[in-house]
């Protein structure tokens, strides 16, 4: 009676330690993704004060710059989480915009967040383009006579 108990106990384990690993598998992962500047860092900045170099050498390169010129430098990080196989969600987001003038003398820092974000409507359309699609079989068929064997180099005769 002792065996079939402890063979009992033994698949009880088993199946315990298999549910509880399947279940680990499952945890939700969070990301840190991008270059937040430390708090101390960012009090080290004085508007009207510091030049374009010293800013970078503050808080680094920037994630990105202004569209149109390059007088903003935008710092942008942000925690995102994923369970399992669903989509990545965004847990937070923060963005120091960091402005220059004319000059390159720092003139301001602004701080956004994920509130401050505004969602974007991505077209469906695509860029036509000239030519037209070819199914396999008009693939196969029209590289059929285009490839030749080996050329040889002319020779002596």
């Amino acid at each position: 009676m002792s065996a079939a108990v402890s063979a009992f106990s033994l698949r009880k384990l088993a199946l315990g330690l298999a549910a509880a690993l399947a279940l680990g598998a499952c945890a939700k992962d969070i990301d840190s993704r991008g270059n937040l500047p430390t708090a101390d860092s960012l009090t080290q900045l004085a508007p009207g004060e510091q030049t374009r170099q010293d800013v970078q050498a503050l808080l680094g390169t920037p994630a990105t710059t202004a569209v149109f010129d390059n007088e903003t430098w935008y710092y942008i990080s942000s925690h995102t989480t994923q369970y399992a196989f669903y989509a990545t969600t965004e847990l937070d987001r923060t963005i120091y915009a960091v402005s220059f003038d004319d000059r390159g003398i720092l003139k301001e820092v602004k701080k956004y967040d994920i509130r401050d974000g505004h969602p974007v409507q991505i077209a469906a359309r695509e860029t036509p383009t000239k030519g037209r699609e070819y199914s396999v079989l008009e693939q196969l068929i029209g590289n059929l006579g285009r490839f030749s064997g080996p050329q040889q180099a002319p020779g002596p005769k």
